[in-house]
């Protein structure tokens, strides 16, 4: 463990000694794991869109071997192996920030050993020369070495005079960040904080905050997540709508129950989180249209190829008929035809489960309605409106009777 944290902790360390802030050092840490983790993330995105394009493929599978199910999977897993994709990729890659987040946390709260690489036996000689008593149980013990590092800092010349920085190791350490210090613990307790003293409230309020807005980015991430890469399988669905309430809600949890510090690079990386998902979503959306237009080239090539192999056999067996639309332009034509109408049916398959999935209800197509146009013959348009023209004449029939009466 103590390998680990000196691991993690030195580059939080490096951070702090160029900025001398400790937020934007533990932001710049964020934008660190963000980088390393992004070759890893972008597998998982694109492994999770290809999954995606591959619903009405699967659908069409589902269809023929309706009734066999070791079929079915047979024919999926040769879609995937195909496709080069791996289902479980897309999940497994996003367990791996978790680690790094508890790795970050024990030198958040260790910044003694883990950033200034201290021994435990310095740690001791510090306490006992500046008389700070550290708790031996309970969640202060946990946090020790934050106090200790504050006591350090506020009595940074006294300590250097006396004590030295043992080597070049210790380093004034502040913990404070826009008002804020990030190695307190965020207390949901408002009612117990003394409103009258602003010196008190102020920061009480703005350390409340940081697990609540940790939340508000957590849902808002996940929001985006789905949005743009929207999932087919109902299975699917339900876990995502699943994870995009709890995974608010442990950030809140694990925000109000570790020092601010965490909830500040989990903030930012869920910020950064956002951007890499609208840039990996684009990129890679322009990449598999370019796919999928290849692919579709390459079938008409085939199909086009399978004909004329079929239309030498026949004329070897002399048993050719003449047809005028089996030209190879006719052929294209017709094949490309069918690849648009493939195409348009399944997009608006993909419309209509995104609408019924967001519970929206199709209106209803008025007889006035050319193609796109829903009044291109007039809001008024009936078309049987030659068929009720005697409706009139007949109501004037009685109208006429009813007056000749009275």
């Amino acid at each position: 463990m103590a390998i680990l944290n000196t691991i993690f902790g030195w580059p939080l360390k490096q951070f702090y000694l160029l900025t001398h802030n400790y937020g934007i050092a533990v932001m710049l840490y964020a934008v660190l794991v963000n980088l390393i983790l992004l070759p890893f993330m972008a597998k998982s995105k694109k492994s999770m869109m290809r999954t995606t394009r591959l619903a009405p493929r699967l659908k069409a599978l589902e269809k023929r071997y309706n009734g066999n199910q070791q079929q079915y999977q047979q024919a999926v897993a040769k879609l995937y192996k195909e496709e080069k994709i791996n289902p479980m990729s897309g999940c497994l890659w996003m367990l791996i920030p978790y680690p790094i987040l508890i790795a970050l946390y024990n030198v958040i709260r260790k910044p003694l050993t883990a950033m200034m690489m201290l021994t435990d036996k310095n740690v001791t000689t510090l306490a006992q020369k500046l008389g700070y008593e550290a708790a031996t149980s309970g969640r202060a013990s946990v946090y020790s070495e934050i106090g200790l590092a504050d006591l350090i800092h506020n009595s940074w010349d006294k300590v250097i005079a006396e004590l030295g920085d043992f080597g070049g190791k210790l380093i004034d350490l502040d913990y404070s960040f826009l008002g804020l210090n990030l190695g307190e613990q965020p207390t949901f307790r408002l009612w117990n904080v003394d409103w009258s003293n602003t010196a008190v409230w102020l920061p009480a309020l703005g350390l409340f905050m940081i697990p609540v807005i940790s939340a508000l980015m957590s849902w808002l991430s996940m929001i985006i997540s789905t949005k743009t890469t929207p999932q087919t399988d109902e299975t699917t669905q339900r876990t995502n709508k699943s994870m995009m309430y709890v995974m608010p809600l442990i950030s809140l949890w694990i925000c109000f129950s570790m020092p601010a510090a965490l909830g500040v690079y989990w903030i930012f990386n869920s910020v950064l989180g956002i951007a890499r998902d609208f840039s990996l979503t684009k990129l890679f959306t322009k990449q598999m249209d370019l796919e999928d237009a290849g692919r579709a080239a390459r079938e008409r090539e085939e199909e086009i190829t399978r004909q004329k192999e079929q239309t030498e056999r026949k004329k070897a067996e002399g048993t050719t008929e003449k047809n005028p639309n089996t030209s190879k332009k006719k052929i294209q034509a017709n094949l490309k035809q069918q690849d648009d109408e493939r195409k348009a049916a399944a997009e608006r398959a993909e419309r209509a489960e995104k609408r019924k999935r967001l519970g929206i209800q199709e209106q209803e197509k008025p007889a006035s309605q050319v193609g796109n146009r829903r009044y291109a013959r007039g809001r008024n348009y009936d078309p049987e409106r030659y068929g009720k023209a005697s409706v009139p004449a007949e109501a004037s029939g009685a109208a006429a009777e009813e007056t000749g009466e009275n």
